[in-house]
């Protein structure tokens, strides 16, 4: 019974819709300004050391590491990691997405309280994301008293995927905002370059916000349906 459920449709349906639109923008962005070189002709990972080293941030590596767009910060390890795209290429959106990552670096150094909350919860999401899902559902076809109590352990454990979706966004916007300010004051890019930076980095945090909006939908169906049995 619980193997399609068109409430969950109608209930996640505007989430998915957004996630779909803006991994397109995210592509498109990208895919658009990979294609147009900065005028000082520096590669993202040029880039990215060079804010790291302005920052006092010489104990932060930078690696290239395989895929598309899988590019991140690392804060156990004080690393940058760029993919491919974004750490040879001298195009303005390779600049805007490592600059962004350096963003993080700066976030950790100066123990930016968001990134602190994201990084400390990346165990209970880990474990809540795919197991929590699974308790509800085994709560949920229990008829006793128990079943409710297991479900609600469930849907306890899953909420923290909403959470740390929420918590988060500030971490996302704030590197960006970051990323934006040190191009231009590192001279990296001119000010009439930043229009390209903005398109890819706004696209990817269109991401972010349709991550939220899907974690909380999903959140908000399960607890419809426990409720809508107690009652």
């Amino acid at each position: 019974m619980f193997f399609f459920d068109p409430l969950y449709l109608v209930i996640a349906m505007p989430a998915l819709l957004l996630a779909l639109w803006a991994q397109w923008r995210v592509k498109s962005a990208f895919g658009q300004y990979s294609q147009v070189r900065s005028l000082r002709g520096i590669s993202g990972a040029q880039a990215a050391r060079r804010i790291l080293d302005a920052n006092g941030l010489q104990n932060v590596g930078v690696e290239r590491v395989s895929g598309f767009l899988s590019d991140h910060y690392d804060p156990s390890s004080k690393t940058l990691r760029l993919s491919p795209d974004v750490y040879d290429s001298p195009s303005l959106a390779a600049v805007g997405v490592a600059a962004h990552e350096a963003g993080h670096a700066l976030q950790d150094k100066q123990a930016y309280t968001p990134l602190q909350w994201r990084s400390a919860m990346v165990p209970s999401v880990q474990i809540g994301s795919w197991l929590g899902p699974i308790i509800f559902f085994v709560g949920l076809m229990m008829s006793s008293a128990v079943g409710s109590t297991i479900a609600w352990v469930g849907l306890i454990l899953f909420a923290a995927t909403a959470v740390f979706a929420l918590v988060t966004l500030p971490v996302e916007f704030d590197a960006s905002r970051r990323a934006k300010q040190l191009l231009v004051s590192q001279g990296i890019l001119g000010e009439q370059e930043l229009v390209g930076v903005n398109k890819v980095l706004d696209a990817a945090a269109l991401t972010y916000v349709a991550a939220a909006l899907q974690a909380i939908s999903t959140l908000l169906y399960y607890a419809y349906i426990l409720l809508g049995r107690r009652d």
